[in-house]
């Protein structure tokens, strides 16, 4: 035999339990299910159990919104309230309707017909007097109707009105706040949909209170209804006297009216709580309290009128004085939280006062350097903000990522500060607070000067070009376009001072090269290549000594953005030497492709000036000294012939149009660059080892 207790359940059984517990958690399910329950009671009767139920449901319902208006801290927390308000009345008028069909139907067998809590409030408040019921419903009524909801209503519709008068400047604060950086996209955003929503529920809220407002008429006429309509049924066909049914449907019909009623007035309550409350922030109770309680003074005279009416003749005594004593007591404590909050806020400023004053300034701040400072004479100041976007702070940005792309150096800030010491129209760049340029600028006017280098033949302040020396004239700004037909460069003030600025740095940019800047050049190293720099520091050279290769090569405006390959570099050269010296000259030779695109004509050709065998012969007899420790001794005679031989050669090859490159054998290189950067910094000076073989040569001459 089948062992029945081990059988598995029916499979319709488990899916109708699996559906039933998929349905309780779908709240909107939930809600439309009560929305039809609510209609059908418009239709079907209810039996006196389920409308006791009901009932009491409704009244709960009615003290659970009153409370949840009471504890939110602003309406917008309950904006579901308008539909709530809307299904509450739904729910009142549809049991004001089953109670009505109840009563009509079995009031004749007494006044349990439309259930317990029908019966149990028409004796409670009648009293067994149904004129007291009468008149203690239509007091109710009144209450709610001329009292609460009229004046709920109308807070309701000036809120309303107010709050979309008021959507535009707000809207237009929210979007000035955001275009003054006040706050953050995400904060405007969140803002704006606090004002929609504000505007949505207040709204809403003007057609709402017409609910409470036409509740409270339905209920009046039901009330009405049932009285008159019950007293026909009983006396026309039950055969009730007048009297027995006028005390049973009163009693019956008074009692629907005040249960009705009561959850009526709770809400109407409740909404007058929250039109009322769009100005109040906080909790209902913190917030009146609070405001309340703000004045002692108030409390104090409220509790001395207390005290004189307890002693009028006939007046009962100990409870205006106990009144009177609790009011001032509240009055006294209200006083010295008061007080105690003043010398809070007074310290507080003290405080804030004492921490802004100034302070004496730490020694150690006073050893602080400013890298790069640009100083400008007042006349030069409106650059700063110039209107026509030639801001210098907007081209000093752009220098820093054009420097980083270009040489893989990241230019330090920029100081920017007036002196009133200087001309109107001077300014000065200072590197590590050591002068190091300046110049003269004429806001409004135009630079213009010739490619050739010949002087410019226009009309106006005749100067020299700053950065690189050349002739120029500072003319009109209404002379641009004939400059321009002449083949003349022409620049704008911003641009004069942001060029001297780039030749500067590129002179010194060795300089401000630091340790801490090489280090943070080798931790953001792509990872694969961070191997390589584990593998050679510290462990076969150091960070400092990287540095000095880095500084050498930028010293020669060579670009360090390949960091990579200069880094493979040191690790071949570290093998044979630890001069960094001769390592930034095997890194050189490494880079050859790199100096020779370069140094390229607009031809693609690199233009060479080559190094007499008479000159090599000269300096490498000259370098003295043993291994890696030599140094160049030529006599001071010699090295003035070399040094006008250079110049002569070069400004020859410089009225062509070229730019020649200086090319000497890798073993008097080094000498040679340190002998000609001192009176042409910018002429580069490469070996025959830096001389890539793709490259196409022109040789210009020789020195």
């Amino acid at each position: 035999m089948a062992d029945v207790s081990t059988a598995a359940p029916a499979p319709g059984f488990g899916l109708n339990l699996a559906t039933a517990q998929a349905l309780l958690k779908r709240s909107d399910l939930g809600l439309a299910v009560g929305i039809m329950a609510i209609l059908i009671v418009l239709i079907l009767p209810l039996p006196t159990w389920l409308l006791d139920v009901s009932l009491a449901f409704s009244l709960s319902f009615a003290i659970l919104i009153l409370m949840t208006c009471v504890f939110i801290r602003k309406p917008l927390e309950f904006s579901s309230f308008p539909a709530v308000l809307l299904i509450s009345t739904m729910l009142r008028l549809a049991l004001n309707l089953a109670s009505t069909r109840l009563i009509l139907e079995n009031g004749a067998t007494g006044t349990e017909a439309a259930g317990y809590v029908i019966q149990a409030f028409g004796h409670l408040i009648m009293g067994g007097n149904f004129v007291i019921g009468l008149i203690v419903f239509a007091i109710l009524v009144i209450v709610n109707f001329v009292v609460i909801t009229k004046g709920s209503g109308r807070i309701a519709e000036v809120a309303a009105r107010f709050t979309l008068d008021a959507m535009p400047g707000k809207q237009m604060a929210v979007d000035a706040d955001l275009s003054a950086g006040l706050i953050d996209e995400n904060e405007a955003r969140r803002r704006r949909k606090e004002l929609e929503g504000e505007s949505n529920f207040f709204g809403a809220m003007d057609g709402a209170s017409k609910f409470v407002r036409g509740d409270a008429i339905a209920g009046l006429l039901i009330v009405g209804i049932n009285i008159v309509g019950g007293i026909i049924i009983a006396v026309a066909q039950k055969g009730m006297s007048f009297g027995d049914a006028t005390q049973t449907f009163t009693i019956l019909s008074v009692g629907d009216g005040l249960v009705s009623q009561m959850p009526a007035l709770i809400i109407s309550t409740a909404a007058g709580l929250m039109v009322s409350k769009a100005g109040v922030e906080g909790a209902t109770d913190k917030a009146l309290m609070g405001q309340l309680s703000f004045y002692p003074q108030a409390l104090g005279m409220a509790s001395a009128v207390m005290g004189i009416v307890g002693l009028l003749p006939g007046m009962p005594t100990l409870i205006f004085a106990a009144l009177s004593a609790a009011i001032g007591t509240t009055a006294w404590f209200a006083y010295k939280r008061k007080e105690e909050v003043r010398v809070a806020e007074v310290q507080q400023e003290e405080k804030a006062k004492a921490e802004a004053a100034p302070k004496e300034e730490p020694i150690a701040s006073a050893l602080a350097l400013d890298l790069l400072r640009v100083e400008l004479g007042y006349g030069l100041l409106p650059l700063i903000n110039d209107v026509q976007g030639h801001r210098i702070t907007d081209q000093i940005k752009a220098l820093r990522r054009q420097l980083a792309t270009e040489m893989g150096f990241v230019m330090p800030s920029v100081r920017i500060l007036d002196n009133m010491q200087l001309g109107a129209n001077e300014y000065r760049i200072s590197v590590k607070e050591v002068d190091s340029g300046r110049g003269e600028l004429f806001p409004g006017s135009l630079l213009v000067m010739d490619p050739k280098g010949a002087p410019v033949e226009l009309p106006g302040t005749h100067t020299t070009e700053p950065a690189f020396g050349l002739p120029a004239t500072w003319v009109s700004a209404t002379l641009r376009e004939e400059a321009n037909f002449r083949g003349l460069t022409v620049v704008d003030p911003g641009t004069v001072l942001t060029t001297h600025l780039t030749e500067v740095l590129k002179s010194h940019m060795s300089e401000l090269l630091s340790y801490a800047e090489t280090k943070k050049l080798l931790d953001e190293l792509p990872p694969e290549h961070k191997k390589l720099v584990d593998e050679l520091i510290p462990s076969q050279i150091s960070v400092t000594s990287v540095q000095r290769v880095l500084q050498t090569l930028l010293g020669e405006r060579v670009s360090i953005r390949d960091l990579p390959s200069i880094l493979e570099g040191i690790a071949e050269a570290v093998g044979h030497t630890k001069n960094p010296l001769y390592i930034t000259e095997h890194v050189r030779a490494r880079l050859a492709r790199q100096l020779c695109h370069a140094n390229t004509a607009p031809g693609g050709y690199l233009p060479l000036i080559a190094l007499s065998p008479a000159w090599e012969q000269a300096f490498a007899e000259s370098i003295i000294g043993q291994g890696e420790d030599k140094q160049l001794a030529m006599a001071p005679s010699q090295l003035q012939q070399f040094i006008q031989a250079v110049r002569t050669r070069f400004d020859e090859a410089g009225q062509s149009g070229d730019i020649p490159v200086l090319l000497t054998s890798p073993m008097v290189r080094p000498f040679v660059r340190s002998i000609v950067e001192r009176f042409r910094p910018q002429t580069v000076v490469m070996s025959q080892n830096e001389i890539h073989a793709s490259v196409r040569l022109r040789t210009l001459g020789q020195v």
